[in-house]
């Protein structure tokens, strides 16, 4: 079982502490969905499983993914399985666009993003989540990592502007979460490590620069 699942499990309180990352995204997709207005049209672009469909409740939600991720997966309530580089939808389709940790698995990311552009009306805002320092997962669909310089780099020349990055978490953060890991290799050694892992993230603050981060949350707009 893997620490992330395991977290998910506790407390709110202590979700947010070990894996913080996660939970940062999760309030930036609640945020994004309030601040469109009902109806808008969403891509939910790699979307898994659809697990943030039910942000979308009150918008026209689009779920696209491949579906070869993750075998224990169930893709079969998406709105389409279709490749994030040539994606079956007409241009400027969408209000709003998500890719939440989805970047890092595709092998012409810069395509991608290009397409999710395409098919955003001019304007449409795009909320974006990657990884900097995280385990490889889902193999062998794992190909990158983003520094927040490459992210800018790509969301630019993919068409985008307005562009804002913000870490999630800094060097206290990510020793936490890799000291939580250890429970992936041994139960009683991720025990060992765990009050450490809730401790260590309260001394955050002291990476004013967060060159340090599991990852990285961007919100950006379709040029016009």
């Amino acid at each position: 079982m893997s620490a992330t699942t395991i977290a998910k499990a506790l407390p709110p309180f202590l979700r947010r502490q070990l894996i913080h990352f996660e939970c940062l995204i999760e309030r930036a997709v609640a945020e994004f969905s309030k601040s469109l207005p009902d109806g808008s049209r969403i891509l939910d672009a790699g979307a898994g499983e659809g697990q943030y469909a039910g942000w979308f409740a009150l918008h026209r939600y689009t779920g696209v993914d491949l579906g070869i991720g993750d075998k224990s997966w169930d893709y079969r309530e998406l709105d389409a399985l279709a490749d994030l580089c040539a994606l079956p939808f007409a241009d400027a389709t969408f209000d709003a666009a998500i890719n939440i940790v989805t970047l890092e698995h595709l092998p012409e990311p810069l395509r991608a993003l290009q397409e999710i552009a395409r098919t955003l009306r001019p304007g449409a805002r795009l909320l974006i989540a990657v990884p900097h320092e995280w385990e490889v997962h889902q193999s062998p669909y794992d190909f990158y990592r983003y520094t927040r310089h490459g992210l800018r780099y790509l969301l630019e020349k993919a068409g985008f502007a307005d562009i804002v990055i913000e870490p999630g978490g800094g060097y206290f953060r990510l020793l936490s979460r890799r000291l939580l890991n250890g429970v992936q290799f041994s139960l009683p050694l991720g025990l060992f490590f765990a009050p450490l892992a809730l401790v260590l993230p309260l001394f955050d603050g002291l990476d004013k620069e967060k060159n340090f981060t599991v990852g990285y949350i961007a919100t950006a707009r379709r040029r016009q």
